[in-house]
């Protein structure tokens, strides 16, 4: 199966490729440029096509000769929507069989736009007439990475609204295989799935866990988002506001989900748990030092 991946040279979708490879599928990465093509091809992809999500008509020459489509939307982007209904059209058009689409838990939550956003991908996907794998996980593991430095350095572990909320985690590891799973076999058609390791957290337990595997302490802290936002160096525009919506709906509601029942039930096994990824991360630090 030669599929067409968005995200390829990403963080997080950037995961989806080494599973793909690993169960024989080829792989088409969409760039964005030249840069991107060279990445991409040292990251195992098989071929390249330049495009861009923002100009349709390069998306039909992009999918052309494929017969699958790995799709994520870029969170907070301006007409985030419209970029997924593009790619939509454009796979239904040249006769893309499967298409698999990694969204995020209760996109419901019509509050925040990088939930909102996926709604009407969703729709469209299921009305396409194409096979389709619906992907909904919940908070990645792997954002916690944006802040280990701070961890490490200063034993803090700054998220902008009140660390008493609970969240839930996933580690995209675990949906990076259900998106090759959903490609190479044919057990997730027609499914839409959310996916999440086991139980909800707050950051007064999560950095405890921390503390724990690091051997040294680490606080839980809940800066302005302002302040936050600055020393992350996140530029005024569409993704500082979306941002900013969305912790504070963390900060009153927190980030509910936790349930591992699916998520195990298409692994054989249990999904990876924040403990196990601590201690990876430790272990680089180890590795490193």
């Amino acid at each position: 199966m030669k599929i067409l991946m968005v995200g390829a040279t990403g963080k997080y979708a950037g995961l989806v490729l080494p599973e793909l490879k690993k169960r024989g599928a080829v792989v088409r990465a969409l760039v964005r440029n030249q840069d991107g093509a060279r990445l991409a091809s040292e990251l195992g992809a098989d071929e390249t096509a330049i495009g861009d999500l923002e100009d349709a008509g390069t998306l039909s020459a992009a999918v052309a000769g494929t017969d699958g489509v790995f799709h994520i939307n870029p969170a907070f982007a301006p007409r985030e929507a419209d970029l997924g209904l593009a790619m939509v059209k454009a796979a239904e058009d040249a006769g893309v069989t499967k298409f698999v689409f990694s969204g995020v838990i209760h996109p419901s939550l019509s509050k925040l736009s990088n939930h909102a956003a996926k709604v009407p991908v969703e729709e469209a996907i299921y009305e396409s007439g194409m096979i389709f794998t619906i992907l909904q996980p919940t908070m990645f593991m792997q954002t916690i990475e944006n802040g280990w430095d701070e961890v490490i350095d200063e034993g803090k572990f700054s998220v902008p609204y009140s660390k008493q909320m609970r969240v839930s985690y996933v580690d995209y590891r675990d949906v990076a295989e259900v998106a090759a799973l959903a490609f190479t076999s044919d057990k997730l058609d027609y499914g839409t799935y959310e996916l999440s390791a086991p139980g909800m957290i707050n950051r007064i337990e999560l950095t405890l866990l921390m503390t724990k595997i690091l051997g040294h302490a680490v606080e839980p802290c809940d800066p302005f988002f302002e302040d936050w936002a600055d020393k992350s160096h996140i530029p005024a525009g569409p993704v500082r506001d979306g941002l900013k919506r969305m912790y504070i709906d963390y900060n009153e509601y927190g980030f509910p989900g936790g349930n591992s029942l699916v998520l195990e039930a298409i692994l054989g096994r249990e999904p990876r748990s924040l403990e196990q990824f601590f201690q990876e991360l430790s272990g680089r630090e180890r590795a490193a030092a």
